[in-house]
Protein backbone atom coordinates (compact mmCIF):
# COMPACT_ATOMS: atom_id res chain seq x y z
CA UNK A 1 0.00 0.00 0.00
CA UNK A 2 1.21 2.95 -0.97
CA UNK A 3 -0.04 6.74 1.05
CA UNK A 4 0.86 8.84 -1.24
CA UNK A 5 0.01 11.97 1.11
CA UNK A 6 1.39 11.57 4.33
CA UNK A 7 1.83 14.57 6.59
CA UNK A 8 1.64 14.89 10.16
CA UNK A 9 -1.87 15.82 10.35
CA UNK A 10 -2.30 12.34 8.62
CA UNK A 11 -1.03 10.30 11.27
CA UNK A 12 -2.61 10.30 14.41
CA UNK A 13 -1.83 8.47 18.54
CA UNK A 14 -4.92 6.04 19.78
CA UNK A 15 -5.84 7.47 23.35
CA UNK A 16 -6.85 4.27 24.56
CA UNK A 17 -3.76 2.39 25.06
CA UNK A 18 -2.95 0.23 27.88
CA UNK A 19 0.42 -1.45 27.29
CA UNK A 20 3.64 -0.08 26.64
CA UNK A 21 5.10 3.97 26.65
CA UNK A 22 4.01 4.47 23.00
CA UNK A 23 0.35 4.40 22.00
CA UNK A 24 -0.71 2.95 18.57
CA UNK A 25 0.12 4.82 15.61
CA UNK A 26 -2.76 5.27 13.18
CA UNK A 27 -2.87 6.32 9.49
CA UNK A 28 -5.86 8.61 8.10
CA UNK A 29 -7.02 9.63 5.01
CA UNK A 30 -6.44 7.42 2.45
CA UNK A 31 -7.89 8.68 -0.54
CA UNK A 32 -5.05 9.34 -2.46
CA UNK A 33 -3.79 5.46 -1.33
CA UNK A 34 -2.74 2.52 -4.19
CA UNK A 35 -2.96 -0.47 -4.15
CA UNK A 36 1.22 -0.91 -5.20
CA UNK A 37 2.39 -4.04 -6.62
CA UNK A 38 5.12 -3.16 -8.14
CA UNK A 39 3.79 -1.02 -11.19
CA UNK A 40 4.88 2.50 -11.18
CA UNK A 41 2.17 4.73 -10.20
CA UNK A 42 1.63 7.77 -12.24
CA UNK A 43 -1.23 10.34 -10.66
CA UNK A 44 0.56 13.56 -10.02
CA UNK A 45 -0.73 14.13 -6.18
CA UNK A 46 0.33 15.19 -2.74
CA UNK A 47 0.39 17.64 -0.17
CA UNK A 48 3.58 19.83 -1.80
CA UNK A 49 5.68 20.30 1.53
CA UNK A 50 5.62 16.54 1.86
CA UNK A 51 5.73 15.34 -2.14
CA UNK A 52 8.69 13.29 -3.21
CA UNK A 53 11.14 14.36 -6.42
CA UNK A 54 9.76 11.26 -8.30
CA UNK A 55 6.54 12.06 -8.58
CA UNK A 56 7.32 15.03 -10.94
CA UNK A 57 9.09 12.67 -13.08
CA UNK A 58 7.50 11.10 -16.33
CA UNK A 59 8.81 7.39 -14.82
CA UNK A 60 6.39 6.71 -12.15
CA UNK A 61 6.68 6.47 -8.73
CA UNK A 62 6.54 3.45 -5.73
CA UNK A 63 6.35 3.43 -1.81
CA UNK A 64 9.21 5.09 -1.85
CA UNK A 65 7.65 8.35 -1.92
CA UNK A 66 6.48 7.85 1.54
CA UNK A 67 9.74 7.51 2.78
CA UNK A 68 10.72 10.53 1.26
CA UNK A 69 7.22 12.34 2.84
CA UNK A 70 8.51 10.80 5.98
CA UNK A 71 11.83 12.40 6.21
CA UNK A 72 10.41 15.49 5.29
CA UNK A 73 7.62 14.98 8.82
CA UNK A 74 10.92 14.03 10.87
CA UNK A 75 12.75 17.02 9.61
CA UNK A 76 9.84 18.74 10.56
CA UNK A 77 9.68 17.53 13.97
CA UNK A 78 13.56 18.15 14.87
CA UNK A 79 14.09 21.58 13.27
CA UNK A 80 10.51 23.14 13.72
CA UNK A 81 10.36 24.20 10.03
CA UNK A 82 9.89 22.54 6.45
CA UNK A 83 13.08 21.22 4.42
CA UNK A 84 12.08 22.73 1.35
CA UNK A 85 10.35 26.29 1.72
CA UNK A 86 9.06 28.60 -0.79
CA UNK A 87 6.43 31.75 -0.76
CA UNK A 88 4.08 29.39 -2.87
CA UNK A 89 3.36 25.99 -3.74
CA UNK A 90 5.27 26.12 -7.23
CA UNK A 91 7.97 27.51 -5.91
CA UNK A 92 8.19 24.65 -2.99
CA UNK A 93 7.88 22.18 -5.86
CA UNK A 94 10.95 23.60 -7.55
CA UNK A 95 12.95 23.29 -4.19
CA UNK A 96 12.00 19.63 -3.81
CA UNK A 97 13.49 19.01 -7.62
CA UNK A 98 16.49 21.45 -7.00
CA UNK A 99 17.00 19.42 -4.03
CA UNK A 100 17.44 23.45 -2.08
CA UNK A 101 17.03 22.77 1.83
CA UNK A 102 15.98 25.50 3.68
CA UNK A 103 18.85 25.47 6.98
CA UNK A 104 17.97 28.30 9.11
CA UNK A 105 20.84 29.13 11.98
CA UNK A 106 19.54 28.66 14.80
CA UNK A 107 19.75 31.83 17.44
Amino acid sequence: MVHTDLKPENILLTSEWKDGPIPPVKVIDLGLAANWKGIPLDLKCGTPYYIAPEIFGNNGYGKKCDLFSFGVIIYILLCGYPPFNGNNDEKIMTNILKGSLSMMAFH
